[in-house]
């Protein structure tokens, strides 16, 4: 990597930090019941949350989104529940791979979109946390990858197919890196990226996608979470709620 190169990574590690101390700081509070999101700015926020239950004594039951996030719990000694034992969560904190200006996210890069869903459900309040990159004005300008979606492994061709017939672009399934063929979520699952060709109704595309046979879950979060923090890169922290209509 070039020095260049390094000095923006640090950048965007610096920033992610900013934002999750942020969200933490803000909306953690005392005897709360905290769903804790997945992927790589969610470090910085467990940091924070671990750093801030031992310093002030914080009585806080952690409910994860993915094998990730439990170890992350683990490892920091935080207390550790689920859904079962926890349906209602106070506040959940999360990642994005982009965020619109009406707060509208796609989610599921690291794919773990079901159980972030899920969680993000059953929060009364669901924050966003994420660095300068993930900030934009229209889905994909920023997020080049598409929109993840889960299916059910016998579905992924046919579904496949009816995403590109009804919506245009195309979805493909996503591999592996360090293992030979598809990528295979938590739930034992595949994932399709939908590359899509044009800004859409992503609350009508949600529901429709939705609703084809095989589909699991879509990586659109649409009118979920109620406020984003971006760590920028000049180290501040820039807040955006979602436009009032």
């Amino acid at each position: 990597m070039t020095l260049q190169g390094q000095s923006a990574a640090n950048m965007a590690e610096e920033a992610k930090k900013l934002a999750a101390y942020a969200a933490v700081d803000n909306h953690i509070q005392n005897n709360q019941v905290v769903g804790v999101g997945s992927g790589s700015t969610i470090v910085y926020a467990v940091d924070r949350l671990a750093e801030r239950v031992r310093q002030e004594k914080l009585n806080i039951v952690c409910v994860p989104t993915s094998f990730q996030a439990r170890q992350l719990i683990l490892q920091h000694g935080l207390t550790l529940s689920d859904l079962d034992r926890h349906p209602e969560l106070d506040v959940a904190i999360d990642g994005a791979d982009e965020v619109d200006k009406d707060l509208t996210l796609i989610k599921g890069g690291g794919g773990c979109l079901t159980q972030e869903k899920i969680v993000a459900s059953c929060a009364k309040h669901f924050v966003v946390i994420a660095d300068y990159r993930k900030d934009s004005k229209a889905l994909g300008q920023q997020w080049k990858k598409g929109v993840p979606v889960e299916v059910i492994p016998m579905a992924h061709v046919p579904v496949s197919r009816t995403i590109a017939k009804r919506f245009g672009g195309e979805a493909n399934l996503r591999m592996a890196v360090s293992k030979a063929g598809p990528v295979v979520t938590d739930n034992s699952n595949f994932i399709l990226d939908w590359k899509f060709e044009h800004a859409q109704n992503w609350k009508e595309v949600n529901t429709a996608i939705k609703m084809i046979p095989g589909v699991v879950e879509t990586g659109l979060f649409v009118g979920m979470a109620e406020r984003a923090y971006f760590g920028m890169e000049d180290g501040s922290v820039q807040v955006r709620d979602p436009a009032v209509n």
